[in-house]
């Protein structure tokens, strides 16, 4: 651990912010208490710890981490994996971390845990009885477990793991998000035996992503929607029917509504509803007690044949989940973004219904590039200093919310919200704004300058070296410096995008533009690299290959992205969620290595370097 975080776990005020969130968040505070507590959080800016999955992580809240997830503790780095705190007294395996929520995209949203570990062990042989029909599509049951089982259910609303929702303006109430293909296993065998004949032909399983939901009698409702479709291309897979499993008790006007259909004023603890997703529906926390649920859906086998593909509702379902992430900047958008989830939702069976209201449009500054934005479209002023790879490399950044320095693209910009009934205003606001640039293009063979050449010296190796060894013209660290070189390449080489600090900088040859679309290239398969050297058992001052700059790199797999153009204006469009495509982004720092030609301290605590190393010796192993 490095003296700064030492540093920090000594800091009593640092360990009382970390641990008086988890006491506050039981709710039973007095507001002058909690009110204090913000603004000590408010007041504290401190570095963050480590990275997962591309987000910054904190042990504690800041003023700027103060979103809580939770994770696997042993993906933290061992290092600093002493200072989370593990709320959870039966899942000790997940760390609390707090992170920023400017720095989360569409890839981060959900936070699911894994909770498989709770079951491992326990006799889940389930059973649904008393079955009874309360409408088309609409079905009751009783469920019956072994005591263990039902004990392992209701301990799940005592694992301390619930965070506010991202939708929190809609819904209500708290939940948190986990992952247990031991419970969906048993709940499919449960639901194959009790579920009429007309539903289980094409039955394929509980899906075992399972959203634990808890209201307290005086929450808000979770306001009338209905549930998007879980879907899969690769196995053709979708999902017809929502699953609600109370783990606890209650009454209310009603508990739950599925106006005009069914509603349920009284439901018993460990009733399990099952209910078309057509229908839209509306929950009331009980008025006698708290709430607890889960929600997951059954998932069918669908024929090829079934499905109609309508571009539109992809077009919607990116606006969405732009909008979630730009509400964290500007929170009137949340109600569009919920607007929209319900349109795509209600599209996927009845078509697609256009809005009446006008829409929102987010205006942008970006260092100087301007352009306006709603998640699928992207509009750019034409400029003779701005071009359309540059365009390209914006709109990427700005939809994956991509890290550059310290910070997430989108806190790095200005912003404006504007609601309109078209888009017909856009290229003269863009054009009364005119942009710089902002992307430079770079020549990435310049990060790997050749090495000098190898001396005469036959020496077997540098412990035998004399006074005029010169690591810089040894054949063997030469061949450690190529391969090291080569780790970095099979990174760097390929990625459309590269940060150097706070400068963003593109690869022109890696956007490649055919009639309207922009083909980004992304990286190939990595190459094979023999790593083979007998004499690098010394450490790694011995090794003398140092870590020159540290390079972040931004690959993306997307479709082609479509443009369109007018004398003022570039108009891109994302087809991020079209069926036939997979989006995967990734994000990395790879170090640029360079011959180390100096006497190391035996004393110095080069962490930085170190680390980069173990990344390069990764890399050498895995290939």
């Amino acid at each position: 651990m490095s003296d700064q975080l030492r540093d920090q776990l000594r800091d009593e005020s640092r360990v009382e912010l970390r641990d008086q969130f988890f006491t506050l968040s039981a709710g039973q505070a007095p507001a002058d208490e909690v009110a204090h507590y913000r603004a000590q959080v408010n007041a504290t800016e401190t570095e963050f710890a480590a990275t997962i999955d591309g987000l910054a992580i904190s042990w504690h809240p800041t003023a700027r981490h103060k979103s809580v997830r939770f994770v696997e503790a042993e993906l933290i780095d061992a290092d600093v994996r002493e200072l989370f705190a593990r709320p959870s007294e039966d899942a000790p395996y997940l760390a609390a971390v707090f992170v920023d929520p400017r720095e989360l995209s569409f890839r981060t949203y959900e936070n699911i845990l894994p909770l498989d570990r709770l079951f491992t062990g326990v006799p889940l042989d389930l059973e649904l009885t008393e079955r009874a029909e309360l409408a088309a599509g609409v079905h009751a049951f009783a469920l019956r477990l072994p005591a263990d089982a039902r004990a392992s259910l209701e301990r799940l609303d005592t694992l301390n793991l619930y965070v506010p929702p991202l939708n929190a303006v809609s819904r209500g109430g708290e939940r948190y998000i986990f992952h247990s293909a031991l419970l969906a296993d048993a709940l499919t065998g449960a639901m194959a035996q009790a579920l009429p004949e007309p539903l289980r032909d094409g039955f394929s399983h509980v899906n075992p992503v399972f959203r634990c939901n808890r209201f307290e009698p005086d929450d808000t409702n979770f306001h009338r929607h209905r549930d998007t479709p879980y879907y899969d291309a690769g196995r053709r897979h979708i999902s017809r029917y929502t699953v609600l499993l109370y783990l606890t008790g209650g009454s209310a006007e009603p508990a739950l509504d599925l106006t005009p259909v069914a509603s349920l004023t009284e439901i018993d603890a460990f009733t399990c509803v099952v209910f078309d997703q057509r229908y839209e529906h509306e929950g009331a926390p009980y008025a006698d007690g708290r709430k607890v649920f889960l929600r997951t859906e059954l998932v069918f086998a669908a024929p090829k044949t079934e499905f109609t593909q309508d571009p539109e509702i992809g077009e919607l379902f990116s606006k969405a989940c732009y909008l979630t992430g730009e509400s964290v900047f500007a929170p009137e958008l949340a109600r569009h973004a919920d607007a929209y989830y319900n349109q795509v939702a209600a599209a996927h069976w009845n078509g697609l219904v256009p809005r009446t209201d006008s829409e929102p449009y987010v205006h942008k500054d970006f260092r100087g590039v301007r352009f306006v934005a709603n998640g699928y479209d992207f509009w750019f002023a034409k400029s003779d200093k701005l071009s359309l790879t540059e365009c390209a490399t914006i709109a990427l950044l700005d939809y994956f919310n991509c890290k550059i320095g310290d910070s997430a693209f989108r806190a790095l910009c200005d912003t404006e919200v504007i609601e309109a009934d078209n888009t017909d205003w856009i290229p003269a606001h863009l054009r009364d704004r005119p942009s710089d640039s902002a992307v430079a293009p770079i020549d990435k063979s310049l990060f790997f300058p050749d090495p000098e050449d190898p001396h005469d010296d036959d020496m077997c190796c540098p412990f035998h070296r004399s006074e005029s060894f010169d690591a810089t013209r040894h054949d063997e660290i030469i061949g450690l410096y190529e391969d090291a070189q080569t780790a970095s390449k099979a990174h760097i080489m390929p990625a459309p995008v590269v940060m150097l600090g706070e400068d963003v900088l593109l690869d022109p040859d890696k956007f490649v533009i055919r009639g309207n679309s922009i083909h980004v290239l992304g990286k190939k398969s990595l190459t094979p690299v023999n790593f083979a050297a007998c004499w690098n058992w010394g450490g790694f001052p011995d090794m003398y290959i140092d870590v020159e700059s540290t390079v972040g790199v931004a690959d993306f797999v997307v479709p082609p992205i479509l443009f369109t153009e007018s004398d003022d204006c570039y108009h891109l469009q994302f087809d991020f969620f079209r069926n036939s495509w997979m989006v995967e982004h990734e994000q990395m720092n790879i170090p640029v290595p360079k011959i180390y030609d100096g006497v190391r301290d035996d004393d110095d605590d080069d962490a930085n370097f170190q680390d980069e190393m173990e990344y390069v010796l990764a890399e050498r192993d895995r290939a």
